[in-house]
């Protein structure tokens, strides 16, 4: 029965998911919509920095560029949901293909800051190229997605929130699959030792592009969910904030492990737009504080602590 828990308890939280409109008002799926492309972006990252030992501080850069593509293309182009996904999907994955050539040259600190560097120019960009982007001011006037080509605009946010599930139900899949694929096993043991990986030979300087190109094209439909659910886009979506914040979800949910990622994204998400909003703007003092509890506390993350045996534990320390 363990053997297929893991299973089951999966196939729950879709079902519940599936089961929100249903059962709760309009807000809650909005801000699930949202918990949800942070999700994505988060596993995404996960996939880089858990699964391949590349820690990123610029993943907000393919997210960016997926969501600007997705509302040009469903703006100028047509809204028909699947068309501005996959327009996300190619520019996230083709920007993180391009930039990766360099960047995955590098490692260790190099890496970090160069994706920092990446992200901060594209950020720079999106606010200087005012015909393109908008400015400062961000492109708005984005139509909402429709289920038909040329039909009517989805204006039901359970409908909306579907769609984004769905969404993100393929990329969680296919990150997973990545990870547990003959590729998996190989950026595992990139992480562990990238010199013998190279000695025995392995191109690391493939696999680490290859994977960064999947961890963009991902992070982009995640872009796309963002503004399907906003419809709006500006720089800040590009900011440096935003990656602190992908990358906060992994470590507190648990580096390498990709359901952590989703349960760290969703309390990073509450925290921030519904916790911190009562707390007069102390939304990121608050961050600041789990995030320094989970590293002294829980060094593994939520989805890498043995919680059975911590919980076995207690009880003999108390009897001692």
């Amino acid at each position: 029965m363990r053997k297929y828990a893991s299973s089951i308890l999966a196939i729950i939280a879709v079902l519940l998911l599936v089961a929100v409109p249903l059962i709760f008002p309009a807000d809650m799926a909005n801000t699930l919509s949202r918990v949800l492309a942070l999700a994505l972006l988060a596993v995404s990252l996960d996939l880089l920095v858990g699964v391949s030992g590349m820690p990123s501080l610029g993943h907000a850069a393919p997210f960016g560029v997926g969501a600007y593509t997705a509302a040009l293309v469903a703006r100028d182009v047509d809204a028909f949901a699947p068309v501005p996904l996959l327009a996300a999907v190619v520019a996230g994955g083709l920007f993180a293909l391009v930039t990766g050539v360099l960047m995955v040259r590098t490692k260790g600190t190099y890496f970090l800051m160069l994706t920092l560097a990446i992200a901060e120019l594209v950020h720079v960009l999106a606010q200087r190229w005012e015909g393109l982007t908008g400015g400062t001011n961000g492109l708005y006037g984005i139509p909402s997605i429709t289920l038909t080509p040329g039909g009517e605009a989805v204006t039901l946010a359970g409908i909306r929130y579907w769609w984004i599930l769905l969404v993100f139900l393929v990329g969680f899949a296919v990150v997973w699959w990545t990870s547990k694929s003959t590729l998996g096993r190989s950026l595992r043991g990139l992480r562990d030792n990238e010199e013998r990986m190279g000695s025995i030979g392995y191109s690391t300087f493939r696999l680490k592009l290859v994977v960064y190109a999947i961890a963009g094209a991902v992070a982009g439909a995640a872009g796309s969910m963002w503004v399907a659910q906003n419809r709006f886009v500006s720089p800040e979506d590009l900011a440096f904030e935003v990656s602190a914040m992908a990358l906060l979800a992994v470590v507190v949910g648990g580096r390498g492990r990709l359901w952590g990622a989703v349960l760290g994204a969703a309390l990073v998400t509450i925290i921030r737009d519904d916790i911190g909003a009562s707390l007069d703007g102390r939304g990121p003092l608050l961050l600041g504080l789990v995030f320094i509890a989970v590293v002294y506390l829980l060094p593994r993350g939520f989805a890498g602590t043995d919680w059975r045996g911590l919980l076995a534990r207690r009880p003999q320390e108390e009897k001692a």
